[in-house]
């Protein structure tokens, strides 16, 4: 059976009428991340022709939970997060093989990609789904993660990298006073995306949770930097993270749709590129839009629902809010059994997703992606003096531009908008 890549995904979206092809020649900067905020939410959208260059773009590969729930084959956003987190702490293995004959070398440099500039006021042009694969040599294992990147010039761009597990094999190799060899793959099945920006144990290779999830993935070892990299990539860019050399990195529209302060990040400096074929395809993520958002936040709704389950069994749906920017904000529906279950499911929800800012408990009869019915929970069953957790001086999000960006320290809310149980329930169920 041939291997599922970012190819076969955008033929079999095309075929159920969800790709819109954009055959004018279109400019990487502004222009391209216009198009693609319009067809947001709704279409996968295919670029011919960004700026004359040899190069097809896809957006939107991932538009809608919808789309996300069928490509995982589940039926429900339970099974979907039972299916991630299995694959996470069950991965998959990897077939290995030759690098294939159709990867050439580039003869351009990263100037000659079609890296867009989303917004006005942004650093540069920024690649923002570039998987980054990196080895821990101590372990001996591959880790993959997703680092927006700044193009600076013709073969050096700014990584931003906070510290989660590529940071810890940088700080491993800048200890001796040693460069980070790595690669940078773009252009890939969204399932391998969504593994990638999943947070899996230390230790365990996201290549392997993709496997798990795809039914198999194919790799080979590069002879430049003996990582293993997927036959099915489009464009993989090698070279080192620099140990001892920072640049700014921002402004940047990140998930929020806030612009992120400008920080001194490490340089990436490149060592070649690798294409596959003749026209490749650059894979490119719009910044707070829903795709930047399902990725981002899928694997932590998962988190924050087996976390809830373990104090609240009867836990119905987790929900990243649209509102909350898919990251800072999550609605919970339960059946309430006792008066201390939604606040045992609030600091449950706080301690699988550490970035959380405000987490609201309702009944199993809310929709949780209705913010008009979850805002008439919070009204009718809920009292301040009584129902709300405020937990004060707590370290949150970078992303979040009220906290303290230097400690990222901050405040966080829980709201428990469900009905009393010493209460009649008939008093609060909506009659119209």
């Amino acid at each position: 059976m041939k291997e599922r890549d970012l190819r076969s995904f955008i033929l079999e979206e095309k075929l159920r009428g969800n790709v819109i092809t954009i055959e004018e020649k279109i400019n990487a900067r502004y222009q391209a991340a216009e198009l693609i905020k319009e067809y947001d939410g709704s279409k996968t959208v295919v670029f011919k022709n960004i700026d004359d260059k040899p190069f097809k773009v896809v957006a939107n590969t991932i538009y809608d939970r919808e789309q996300l729930l069928r490509v995982l084959n589940a039926k429900s956003h339970s099974e979907a997060y039972k299916k991630l987190l299995d694959a996470c702490e069950n991965p998959g293995e990897l077939e290995k093989a030759d690098k294939p004959a159709e990867f050439k070398v580039f003869k351009g440099t990263l100037h000659d990609l079609p890296v867009l500039t989303f917004y006005r006021g942004d650093g540069g042009p920024y690649i923002t789904a570039g998987i980054v694969v990196a080895r821990d040599e101590e372990l001996n294992f591959q880790n993959m993660s997703i680092h927006r990147l700044l193009v600076l010039d013709e073969k050096r761009m700014a990584i931003r990298i906070v510290p989660r597990h590529l940071h810890l094999i940088l700080e491993k190799k800048k200890e001796r006073g040693e460069d980070l060899e790595i690669a940078i793959i773009v252009g890939v099945h969204p399932i391998l995306l969504l593994a990638a920006a999943s947070s899996p144990p230390y230790g365990i290779d996201e290549a392997k949770v993709a496997a798990k999830l795809l039914g198999g993935l194919t790799v080979f070892k590069s002879e430049l930097t003996n990582l293993l990299l997927p036959v099915t990539a489009e464009i993989i860019i090698e070279g080192k993270i620099l140990h001892d050399e920072e640049e700014e990195e921002g402004p940047f529209v990140d998930i929020t749709g806030t612009r992120d302060i400008v920080r001194r990040q490490p340089v990436v400096e490149v060592d070649r590129i690798l294409v596959r074929g003749d026209r490749p395809i650059y894979q490119t993520i719009l910044p707070a839009g829903t795709e930047h958002r399902l990725f981002m936040g899928f694997y932590r709704e998962a988190k924050i629902w087996k976390n809830v389950r373990e104090v609240v069994p009867s836990v119905r749906e987790v929900r990243l809010t649209s509102g909350g920017c898919g990251w800072l904000s999550c609605v919970i529906s339960i059946r309430k059994k006792n008066e201390g279950d939604p606040k045992n499911a609030i600091l449950a929800a706080f301690s699988a997703h550490p970035s959380l800012k405000m987490v609201t408990i309702v009944d199993e009869d809310i929709d949780v992606d209705n913010p008009v019915e979850v805002e008439w929970a919070i009204v009718t069953r809920m009292q301040p003096e009584e129902d709300l957790l405020i937990i004060p001086r707590i370290r949150g999000s970078s992303l979040d531009p009220s906290a303290d960006q230097r400690t990222l320290l901050t405040s966080k809310l829980g709201i428990d908008a469900t009905i009393p149980l010493d209460k009649p329930r008939e008093h609060f169920i909506k009659v119209i």
